[in-house]
């Protein structure tokens, strides 16, 4: 799996170096900061920029690039112990379950279920999340129903984010509570909106009512701390 940015790239270096196996440089860097590099076990590769180009198809490499392990998903049981879930309704936006998994790590959610989808694409997510992918339990589950029901079983109360809900400041969050948060298109499933515990929204000013789910959701997940 290729990573690239200077911001994604060394927060993998400094929390996750293990999972690096190359290191790639298109850029000089202070001789400090190499002889640093140099002193971990992966190799560090010096490469021309249009080289650099090429490996990430033009985007804004910053220089810095590596290859990392491919990404493993959680199994949904992982998750049902913990007290704080989000789960994904049909969201395949790379950028936006990247900025999710980054809020959702900064706000202390436990985890992360993608469902509604057959596969996505890691790399890209482990990109726009800035490496806390690498720090955040990710499961993919295609059926929702599958999730809402282990979850329930399990204790969670089940909160979606809808149009109509009450006012998410207004909400006392159950100790073990999942927000579902449903594409920006769709929402979230009709059938699923008639499973969930509580529906919630984010009451808005001057008669705006669209929010990014990226955006929405971390607001959701601030708001649903204890």
């Amino acid at each position: 799996m290729l990573i690239y940015g200077k911001q994604p790239v060394y927060y993998i270096l400094h929390n996750h170096p293990k999972l690096v196996s190359k290191l790639y440089l298109a850029k000089d860097i202070d001789k400090k900061e190499y002889s640093k590099l140099m002193k971990f076990d992966f190799e560090v590769k010096r490469i021309p920029s249009d080289a650099a180009d090429k490996m990430c198809k033009s985007s804004n490499h910053q220089g810095f690039l590596a290859e990392i392990e491919e990404f493993e998903y959680t199994p949904l049981k992982s998750f049902l112990d913990k007290d704080f879930v989000v789960v994904l309704a049909s969201i395949t936006d790379v950028g936006n379950i990247g900025a999710i998994v980054r809020s959702a790590y900064a706000f202390g959610v436990e985890g992360i279920i993608a469902t509604g989808v057959k596969q996505l694409s890691m790399e890209p997510i482990m990109r726009s999340s800035t490496g806390a992918l690498a720090d955040m339990p990710f499961g993919l589950v295609p059926n929702l129903y599958d999730v809402i029901n282990d979850l329930k079983t399990s204790g969670f109360t089940i909160y979606g984010a809808v149009m109509d809900g009450e006012d998410i400041r207004d909400v006392k969050p159950a100790l073990k509570r999942a927000i579902i948060l449903g594409s920006e298109s769709v929402g979230i499933p009709p059938k699923a909106v008639g499973r969930l515990d509580k529906k919630v929204s984010i009451k808005m000013e001057n008669g705006f009512d669209s929010l990014n789910v990226s955006v929405a959701g971390a607001i959701l997940m601030d708001r649903m701390r204890l």
